[in-house]
């Protein structure tokens, strides 16, 4: 919950095609206060309907459903504007999957071996208008495209000209995958000037959220695969 918000349970749908895995993540989640399971689907076009008629505040969505197969739903979930935030689980971090998705709008992509605390951590940052991606699966999606990415050296970032020199420092660590807390130490300012950087660095290249940020650190190639 953000700064401010009104104390509630975080609201999550479940959207799933096995019934069993539905039952496992709603006991892991109902372990939690801050945390409630307002509904189940069991396919994609179920999880639309019920984002519509639920509003929950974030969807767990697995990407192979019948009907309607993740990425449309949350395609469609997103189209619609809804108060609704997507958080993508599959059983393969497969990149054309990772790719679908965060064009579809996703706020997050996990693999489903992600272990419970990690998962309620997500639930958590993405309902608090955050973003997460798993390293195994952000290292995939970049390992991928690494050769196709521009050579800093000689590719001018012009995307990145309206970011003053410390919000580039932010980007570059926030590439690199650290946390805000982690960037305030490497920088040696406060959590709170990281915020607020991030929240600046965001506004200026009119990104929705972190990973979009990362993505386009690495596609302008500010930050490259190992480096």
């Amino acid at each position: 919950m953000t700064e401010g918000a009104v104390s509630r349970p975080v609201r999550v749908l479940l959207a799933d095609d096995q019934p069993l895995l539905r039952t496992g993540f709603r006991m892991v989640l109902g372990a939690e206060d801050d945390l409630d399971v307002v509904g189940e689907a069991g396919d994609g076009a179920e999880a639309v309907e019920l984002s519509r008629r639920l509003l929950p505040d974030v969807v767990l969505m697995d990407i192979r459903m019948p009907r309607l197969d993740g990425v449309a739903a949350t395609r469609a979930i997103v189209s619609a504007r809804l108060p609704v935030r997507v958080l993508v689980l599959t059983t393969f971090a497969q990149e054309e999957h990772v790719v679908g998705a965060l064009r579809a709008g996703a706020s997050g992509f996990l693999t489903k071996d992600v272990p419970a605390e990690d998962l309620v951590a997500a639930i958590r940052t993405v309902a608090a208008g955050g973003a997460v991606m798993s390293p195994r699966v952000l290292r995939r999606l970049l390992d991928r495209f690494a050769q196709v990415l521009p050579d800093p050296a000689t590719a001018p970032a012009r995307a990145l000209e309206p970011l003053t020199d410390r919000e580039r420092e932010v980007l570059t660590h926030m590439a690199r995958g650290l946390s805000n807390a982690e960037i305030a130490r490497a920088l040696s300012v406060s959590e709170t000037t990281v915020k607020t950087h991030v929240g600046h660095m965001l506004t200026k290249l009119r990104l929705r959220d972190r990973v979009q940020a990362v993505v386009l650190a690495y596609e302008t190639g500010l930050v490259r695969p190992g480096g």
